[in-house]
């Protein structure tokens, strides 16, 4: 059942998920869903946030960490590089100094701000 919560609390994303929420889906009761809870949050798996929801306190929960796709490196120089074979920190090229790279990173920054 803890794997289950934390795959829909990972599902949930950036926005969450009440705990009361999770432990409905699960078919849990109140009691276990919080000691689920509590389980994943004291592995570092998950983080809980108190909130107040319709008149009741609850915790919203949250991952710790993302499902990983490809978006976050589409578009990276590296990847059609032709000198990639040779490029490592201590090569004769260097993403330390790839201008290319500087450029892609320097942008994706632009677009986050």
């Amino acid at each position: 059942m803890k794997q289950k919560a934390l795959q829909m609390i990972i599902e949930s994303g950036d926005e969450g998920i009440l705990q009361c929420d999770m432990w409905r889906k699960l078919g849990a009761t109140s009691r276990e869903g919080s000691r689920i809870a509590l389980k994943l949050a004291r592995r570092g798996l998950i983080r809980r946030e108190r909130v107040l929801h319709e008149g009741r306190w609850t915790f919203k929960l949250y991952p710790k960490w993302r499902k990983v796709t490809l978006d976050s490196i589409l578009g990276c120089p590296c990847l059609a590089c032709p000198d990639s074979a040779r490029c490592g920190p201590w090569g004769s090229v260097s993403p330390n100094e790839c201008e290319k790279l500087t450029n892609w990173l320097l942008q994706l920054a632009e677009e986050d701000s």
